[in-house]
């Protein structure tokens, strides 16, 4: 009896062993297939790479989203007159026009893109400007968020790993200068998503591998389409990112993956047709345009920019210009940029070459402004994390991730006190804060747009650096110093804002600056008056 009691329960055992051995098994083989479905999806699996890239992008999204609630000032007016004003001009029916828009150097992707958030702001009764610019700049910090995503998915694209990945994406998460300018409606901002997301899908090589293998995927064939489909998006939006189209094709020409460089080449052949025919239907009718407008924006602004050199009227500066205030607003992030880039050397060639053809194209041009190499620090943030990846020391690569952290915190920590000298704007106002530049008369413009009686109003500053037609809102004309009239004296405006001290009583006071009523305004219309930039 006890001989059997031996055997079954040695039976036991053995069943026991046996169903441990299969679970070991199980355990290993989703162990295996975790492993393998980490180095083949480039989105984090593991919880500290989560925590390393959404902790900082979720920081930078409140950080940026501070800054709509407080900053209504103007850095360029291409933030305005580029984006907002035309796009007011379609949905509300007035604004003030630049010259772009009238003989056609722009084309109607970035303020098409305005005028969609605008309309639709409307349709759900929300068509005051304290709600539809908000929506508009919440737009942007959105695409600025994703951005950061994007790095990371760059990152990993091009070699480096997890974790080195996910803390690179904290430069585009919390650097200070990309806090700042993230909110404006400029068209650096709207391409920067698309490049960084294009690049990573067309530079992922062995995907691109995959998708023309002997087993063709299919899955991976179309992220090349939508990668090239966004390449080609982001030429919408800003032409200069053509430099990277083609820039993409000599990568895939060097790499010999012809029938990829066949699909990309189609594709962004079609945007190149999208562009044309955007430009046809709306611009056909322009001064000087020839072959229907097709492709009429880009003709009329190579001319301007590299034949007739007239940017050059706006500033020009030198070589070292994108270098230098790199450093100055930013010391530590740059300095990690830096060593990402020589790190990163061997490991990603085909990213480091388009990042410096940008930056050395933008570099040789007379005029310059920090917002056009945006697109750039997505770039070189993703070869931080290769770089990091390449540290065969793993205390080596914990301290370099360390670092990139760190940096950006710090930047992050000090936006607040960035300058229009560390930024390279504005000579002669090195010292004055680049935050909320003209802001309390952009406010103001808000509560005079309230007045039942409004005629006309009267800003203390160019119309260039005020917010126009976007934040007054109201079909009345908009006056500023240097007009051909006083338009008080003429009895054309009614209400004026101007630097606290003046004698008449103030309606509303902002950081200096009032608004107030005009005495005794017959308010006269201006037949003259153009809703034009001047």
């Amino acid at each position: 009896m006890q001989a059997v009691q031996f055997r079954l329960k040695r039976a036991q055992n053995a069943r026991g062993c046996a169903n441990a051995g299969l679970a070991a098994g199980q355990r290993h083989h989703r162990g295996g297939m975790r492993e393998a479905l980490v180095h083949a999806r480039p989105m984090p699996l593991s919880r500290p790479a989560q925590v390393l890239l959404l902790v900082p992008m979720a920081l930078g999204l409140w950080l940026r989203l501070r800054v709509i609630g407080s900053d209504d000032g103007i850095f360029w007016p291409d933030e305005i007159y580029q984006s907002f004003e035309p796009a007011h001009a379609l949905v509300f029916g007035h604004g003030l026009i630049p010259w772009e828009f009238i003989d056609g150097a722009r084309n109607w992707a970035l303020p098409g893109l305005v005028a969609l958030v605008m309309k639709v702001c409307a349709w759900f009764g929300a068509d005051q400007p304290t709600q539809y610019i908000p929506a508009v700049k919440g737009l942007f910090v959105l695409m600025s968020v994703g951005t950061a995503l994007g790095t990371y998915r760059l990152a990993r694209s091009v070699g480096a790993d997890e974790l080195p990945a996910a803390a690179c994406a904290s430069v585009f998460s919390l650097a200070g200068p990309v806090l700042y300018f993230a909110p404006r409606a400029m068209s650096e901002n709207a391409t920067v998503l698309p490049i960084v997301w294009g690049l990573a899908f067309v530079l992922d090589r062995a995907r691109v591998d995959e998708a023309f293998g002997a087993t063709p995927s299919r899955s991976a064939r179309r992220l090349l389409w939508l990668g090239a489909s966004l390449l080609g998006l982001a030429v919408l939006f800003r032409l200069q990112s053509a430099v990277l189209c083609v820039g993409v094709v000599g990568v895939l020409s060097a790499r010999r993956q012809w029938k990829a460089l066949r699909d990309v080449a189609v594709v962004l052949g079609l945007w190149a047709l999208l562009f044309g025919a955007l430009d046809a239907f709306t611009w056909s009718q322009a001064p000087g345009a020839k072959l229907g407008g097709w492709f009429h924006s880009a003709v009329v602004y190579l001319r301007f920019n590299l034949i007739e050199g007239k940017a050059a009227g706006w500033g020009v500066a030198p070589w070292y210009f994108f270098a230098q205030r790199l450093w100055t607003s930013m010391p530590f992030v740059t300095a990690a940029l830096v060593g990402g880039l020589l790190l990163s050397l061997r490991r990603a060639p085909a990213l480091i070459a388009l990042a410096l053809l940008f930056f050395a194209l933008h570099s040789a041009s007379p005029h310059k402004e920090y917002r056009f190499i945006l697109p750039m620090l997505p770039m070189l943030a993703a070869l931080v994390g290769v770089g990091v990846s390449g540290l065969s020391i793993e205390r080596l690569r914990q301290v370099g991730m360390g670092v990139v952290v760190l940096a950006s915190l710090h930047s992050a920590a000090t936006a607040s006190s960035l300058t229009f000298g560390q930024l390279g704007q504005y000579p002669g106002r090195d010292n004055d804060s680049a935050w909320d530049d003209n802001g309390p008369v952009n406010r103001l413009m808000l509560m005079a747009s309230a007045q039942a009686d409004l005629c006309g109003l009267f800003t203390p500053v160019h119309p260039a650096w005020m917010g126009g037609a976007t934040y007054l809102h109201r079909k009345a004309p908009l006056f500023s110093p240097g007009w051909p009239y006083d338009c008080a004296q003429a009895g054309t405006c009614n209400y004026a804002i101007v630097p606290k001290g003046n004698p008449l009583p103030p309606l509303a006071e902002d950081k200096g600056f009032v608004l107030v009523k005009v005495p005794n305004s017959p308010c006269r219309p201006d037949p003259n008056y153009a809703w034009r930039l001047p």
